[in-house]
């Protein structure tokens, strides 16, 4: 009965971290909004805006290219190389194979900020 209990608070634990972390983001249609506000641009103007930043950013990154976002930091793809893994649950060798990953610099500007 208790370990019936402890799976029960788990689970109510996880829901609450996820909805705490859901709450922590803002979603685009937020970032479309602020920027109309701060802008002369409607809304649907706005969401052009940032659909082609973000559509651009994609691109670059797509290609090989660093993105730079003033005082936010440094998007660049980074090769990875191949190596051994263990399957949770089943401690199963695995071969993870090469690939790529997007890196983030911080800013140093906002480094002291946070």
């Amino acid at each position: 009965m208790a370990r019936a209990t402890k799976t029960a608070e788990n689970k109510v634990k996880t829901t609450a971290t996820r909805a705490s972390k859901r709450a922590n983001k803002i979603a685009k249609t937020q970032i479309i909004q602020m920027v109309a506000e701060r802008t002369s641009l409607n809304k649907e103007q706005a969401a052009e805006a940032v659909a082609c930043v973000l559509e651009n950013i994609i691109s670059a990154l797509q290609s090989g290219k660093s993105v730079g976002l003033p005082g936010l930091g440094i998007l660049s793809v980074t090769q990875t190389a191949a190596r051994q893994g263990v399957r949770p649950g089943t401690s199963e060798r695995i071969a993870i194979p090469a690939g790529k990953k997007i890196r983030f610099k911080l800013a140093t500007t906002l480094k002291g900020h946070l």
